[in-house]
């Protein structure tokens, strides 16, 4: 970025969710109220899964790492809401909306690597339930996690580095609660094309890749369902996905009209409002979904919990 725009402006706007003065009590409990359950859950999940030995297995190895994901996936986005609600401000640094965007890409694309990690260990348990443990060992699974951190690092990067070559208009007011790519982006008063052309790569790579690699996965589970003679096994196996089915359905669903259509849906503020779903609804809602209904996490959970000193 030239010396020149660095001292044009130092700061972007962050309009939010709602302008109503009225509204800002409402919308700092509410959302104050969903960080802290968000939070807690899912490092409840992350002891659970830790601390228990009938859980140390792929799968939820991967749900902890999940879970670890969502806590800073939150992290990046309420708390500086939060404060600009109790500050009445609207202001974010250039700095710090670079740090936002940085680490919200990092943590988004992990959410969905992972993802799709866990519909490829569903994947092998029932279609190759006697090779499971061979092929799912803890070295390729710590491979796996460990790849995608390095890949969304560096697209992450340079997603950054893109920006910073960016020049921007006076009017640098962002329609959202968070600095999102798509809406800097638009904010550029210089030539955007290769911006552009790297996020739909981008999109392709952290978005459409792990998606196909789910539906891929799913579609060779439900092959493998319909072979089997035995309703009840038809009824345990597909018991094992229901949960991580939810969660993809909720967090694709909120996130795929947001992330693939930026030029069109990013027009208004109501994206903000959508955008609510995958940003903090479903961390949130993840430690719920994962253990309700899964007696191995509940056991866990309150063996956990009964390691007080008043548990009897």
């Amino acid at each position: 970025m030239g010396a020149e725009n660095q001292t044009a402006f130092s700061e972007f706007f962050l309009l939010g969710l709602s302008e109503d003065t009225e509204l800002q009590p409402l919308l700092f409990g509410l959302f104050l109220s969903m960080y802290l359950v968000t939070v807690l859950g899912n490092l409840f999940i992350i002891l659970a899964v830790s601390s228990d030995p009938h859980l140390h297995t792929p799968m939820y190895f991967f749900l902890a790492n999940l879970s670890f994901v969502d806590i800073c996936f939150i992290t990046t986005t309420v708390p500086k809401m939060l404060v600009n609600i109790q500050t009445q401000s609207k202001v974010i640094s250039y700095i710090g909306c670079l740090t936002q965007m940085y680490f919200f890409m990092i943590f988004v694309g992990l959410d969905n690597f992972i993802l799709s990690l866990m519909a490829y260990d569903r994947f092998v348990a029932i279609c190759h339930p006697l090779h499971y443990t061979v092929i799912m060992n803890p070295q390729l699974c710590g491979f796996l996690v460990l790849m995608s951190w390095v890949v969304v690092f560096w697209v992450s990067l340079l997603h950054i580095l893109l920006i910073t070559w960016l020049n921007f208009c006076i009017d640098t007011e962002i329609p959202h609660f968070f600095c999102e790519l798509a809406q800097v982006i638009k904010l550029a008063c210089s030539d955007t094309l290769i911006n552009n052309i790297f996020l739909y790569m981008a999109t392709a790579l952290l978005g459409v890749f792990p998606l196909s690699g789910i539906l891929f996965s799913y579609s060779q589970i439900g092959s493998s369902l319909m072979k089997m003679s035995s309703a009840g096994a038809k009824y345990k196996a597909f018991s094992t996905c229901a949960s991580h089915l939810s969660v993809v359905s909720l967090f694709y669903g909120t996130a795929l009209g947001v992330c693939l259509s930026p030029t069109v849906i990013h027009a208004s503020q109501r994206s903000s409002i959508a955008s609510v779903m995958y940003t903090v609804v479903t961390p949130m809602l993840n430690p719920f979904i994962y253990s309700l209904r899964n007696k191995d996490v509940e056991g866990a959970l309150g063996r956990l919990l009964c390691r007080a000193p008043s548990c009897p």
